[in-house]
């Protein structure tokens, strides 16, 4: 097994190292809730767009179905019932008000799922509760050094022989 850097789980990783690997995860976190909130706003928009067309298309059919669809309705009722013409182009106009009623209704209900998704904001709360996590973090307690100036000049010198 090994760490997100490739080394082994369990050895000894510089301060360099820890803070490279947690640098790239974080980047690697904020990559994917970007993804993700461009993934629910996406979704957001084609709920939106089918509301749009269920509404379009509600008016559509109100509008190019009234004369064509009134006539042939009411001669048909007038045909089946005998009853007084009037009578059966009113029968025939409510017809159509409940089909441009029941798209409409459509088009409302696909309106409230994305009136009612709260995709982007989920994201938002998730993101600050990583900030707030991330400023609450502590670093681990060190032990305390000695100052420059409190070392031996033997100690000094073999980490100036060491490093050159």
């Amino acid at each position: 097994m090994s760490a997100p850097d490739g080394s082994p789980v369990g050895a000894e990783r510089s301060i360099g190292q820890l803070f490279a690997s947690a640098t790239t995860e974080l980047s690697a976190l904020v990559h994917d809730e970007i993804a993700l909130a461009k993934a629910q706003l996406k979704q957001d928009v084609k709920r939106g767009a089918a509301s749009g067309g269920a509404l379009s298309a509600a008016g559509v059919v109100l509008v190019f179905s009234l004369p064509m669809l009134n006539f042939a309705l009411a001669y048909g009722i007038r045909t089946w019932s005998g009853w007084n013409l009037a009578v059966c182009f009113l029968l025939s106009f409510a017809a159509n008000v409940l089909l441009a009623g029941l798209l409409a209704l459509i088009g409302l209900v696909f309106a409230k799922k994305a009136k009612k998704s709260k995709g982007p904001q989920k994201v938002a709360a998730s993101m600050k509760q990583t900030a707030g996590v991330l400023q609450n973090a502590k670093p681990h307690p060190r032990p305390e050094r000695p100052a420059l100036e409190d070392r031996t000049p033997e100690a000094i010198e073999a980490v100036a022989r060491s490093s050159s």
